[in-house]
């Protein structure tokens, strides 16, 4: 039976790769990406990737990124969402 509980879901990808550069988000190679996960809300897919960024911490230019993936599956729940927020 799916979840039925209040609060929305908000998908979020965590992953990153080395930097071409160190003042840009262009990857070195986008074949060797890490994808760490997709985690249900922000706070949990934060903590993921902060474990990924102090794990490579050594590489000045490894990053590791958050993407929102709820703004792209529902953009129009997510304007809502976030406009909630603000208030």
């Amino acid at each position: 039976m799916p979840n039925t509980s209040a609060k929305p879901q908000l998908l979020h990808l965590v992953f990153g790769g080395e930097l071409a550069r160190l003042d840009g988000t262009a990857f070195r190679d986008p074949s060797a990406l890490q994808v760490v996960g997709i985690y249900p809300d922000f706070a949990s897919a934060q903590t993921a990737w902060r474990g990924a960024a102090q794990a490579s911490v050594d590489n000045a230019m490894m990053r590791f990124f958050i993407v929102h993936l709820h703004r792209y599956l529902d953009p129009d729940t997510a304007a809502q969402h976030d406009l909630s927020k603000q208030a």
